[in-house]
């Protein structure tokens, strides 16, 4: 299977969906179905997150390979360092090897449900960059391997220049590409940028992008990632709560705009955060794809 860090190469712009491993065999079946007609939107990878504490590892891993076997599009495997033991994570990476999995996401991970911070694990890896530096010490340039990105700056972090320069260090341990947790304000994005180039990150950096489909379920995705909702969006979409079909179809005006304005400016691309579902992504990016094709 193709390399993203490959991909990259021949693309100035690219296009991918992410998802999650549902935990019932008609989720899975949706999750194929959501699949298999966003293909035909042509994108060049799809993703597949990793479970707090690696609570979906085996489940992931059976996705990304049958989606990669049945679909021919590379896959993106998530992968969390935190709650994994070396010897554990080189078991999973061996399986990902095997499976022709040439692709993760590498991330340091949430602490599993009713945990506030990581409990040490003997043996174990504490951050992005360990597990970057332990691949390609392992298996040399077999993965491309992508990290993740914070235009906000990282929950954890104490300044928005300190985020960076960690940044730095995770491209520098083998880190390829960028993929950004979602925003809705560009001028975080832009100016995310200009702060990683300025840090010395080459990397390709792309946006995170998630439709707002209903206002509650917005508020609380947000308190749980730690994004900000800038006014602007409150109050576009705090009216409008309770009301589906309005919130729906502006949900999607907003998101083309956002994503207009981000590859105007320069973005090389779009990762949306799909949630499983085929709507609102498929309509989204077929307006922005026609502008640019």
């Amino acid at each position: 299977m193709e390399k993203i860090s490959d991909i990259l190469k021949r693309k100035e712009r690219t296009y991918s969906f992410e998802f999650f491993p549902p935990k019932t065999q008609k989720g899975k079946e949706k999750l194929f179905e959501t699949a298999k007609i966003l293909k035909e939107l042509k994108p060049d990878w799809f993703t597949v997150t990793y479970g707090a504490g690696g609570s979906t590892r085996e489940l992931t891993m059976s996705i990304v390979d049958e989606l990669q076997k049945s679909l021919m599009v590379p896959v993106m495997h998530h992968l969390t360092c935190g709650g994994h033991s070396k010897g554990e994570l080189k078991a999973l990476i061996d399986k990902m090897r095997e499976k022709d999995i040439c692709n993760i996401l590498a991330l340091r991970g949430d602490p599993p449900d009713g945990m506030k911070d990581w409990a040490p694990v003997p043996d174990g890896l504490d951050y992005t960059y360990q597990l970057c530096e332990f691949i390609r010490s392992n298996y040399g340039d077999f993965f491309s391997i992508g990290v993740a990105g914070f235009p906000e700056g990282h929950i954890d972090c104490p300044d928005k220049e300190t985020d960076v320069k960690y940044l730095k260090i995770k491209m520098d341990a083998g880190g390829e590409f960028v993929i950004t947790q979602l925003f809705f304000d560009n001028k975080d994005y832009f100016e995310y940028v200009k702060r990683a180039r300025k840090a010395g990150v080459n990397l390709r950096i792309i946006p995170g992008i998630i439709p707002i489909t209903n206002y509650q379920t917005l508020l609380k995705f947000c308190r749980g990632c730690g994004a900000t909702i800038p006014e602007k969006v409150h109050n576009i979409f705090k009216p409008l709560d309770g009301d589906d079909e309005t919130t729906y179809k502006t949900g999607i005006e907003f998101a083309v705009e956002q994503c207009n304005e981000l590859l105007k400016g320069g973005a090389p691309g779009l990762h949306f955060f799909a949630l499983n579902k085929v709507h609102p992504t498929l309509e989204i990016l077929n307006q922005v794809k026609s502008l640019y094709e």
